[in-house]
């Protein structure tokens, strides 16, 4: 086998220069191959790396997070024997988010006698404990309004916007997500109330319901090294 010819590629200040290097053993020719062609492999891994996303249909892994007062609640816990879990994302600075604080109450109360569980989670970096737990009761938040400190639940949600919801049913399955409903101020569709009746009701949520935009504003996330964070 004859051996490879090899080029040396560089810059000068000015020109491109390109030198043929001599000829050496083709086994070791061969080995260079192989180790620049698995550095590059390696890269590109790295570079696609994307965090873990729940998807509709699936199952939610449990994850815990601390409320404003420090205790600790995880996911599994709080939807236990639960028929339905709502996670809604919230934010204290988001004027959207303000405006559907008593539509959130309202529903909190009207399916609080379905044993349905709400979860607040608040993913904006720059909000701090103290303005998260003010907030909340001030509103009068009567269900846990937990603090996601480095976005990773909302990463793992892929939420986008404040506010946004994820339905579980009582396996704890992805079964809705999006908008609460169609306006911040006059709604005409109910979103979340019309899959929480069905999945209540043991019914499937048609295809097209099972998800929708939320409207809202853009949560403020800790910016990670190849992850792409722009909300669209």
């Amino acid at each position: 086998m004859q051996g490879l010819n090899l080029f040396i590629y560089f810059f000068t200040k000015d020109r491109f220069i390109v030198e043929r290097i001599p000829r050496i053993s083709t086994v070791f020719q061969w080995v260079c191959v192989v180790i620049v062609l698995s550095i590059g492999s390696i890269g590109t891994g790295f570079a696609k790396e994307e965090p873990e996303k729940v998807k509709l249909d699936t199952v939610v892994k449990d994850f815990t997070l601390k409320d404003a007062e420090g205790t600790d609640f995880s996911l599994y816990k709080l939807s236990e024997e639960k028929p339905v879990t709502v996670v809604l994302f919230l934010a204290t600075q988001c004027p959207v988010a303000t405006d559907y604080s008593a539509r959130i109450v309202n529903l909190v109360k009207a399916y609080d006698e379905k044993n349905v569980q709400f979860i607040g989670i608040n993913s904006n970096k720059q909000e701090k404990v103290g303005e998260i737990l003010a907030y909340s009761k001030k509103h009068g938040f009567e269900f846990p309004l937990l603090k996601d400190p480095e976005n990773k639940i909302a990463d793992y949600f892929g939420a986008r916007r404040t506010p946004e919801v994820f339905l579980l049913d009582a396996e704890r399955v992805l079964r809705y997500a999006g908008a609460i409903d169609n306006s911040p101020k006059e709604p005409t569709k109910h979103y979340l109330k019309d899959a929480l009746d069905l999945v209540i009701a043991g019914k499937d949520i048609p295809k097209a319901a099972k998800k929708t935009r939320a409207i809202g504003c853009t949560i403020k996330r800790v910016r990670k090294t190849g992850v792409n964070d722009r909300t669209p």
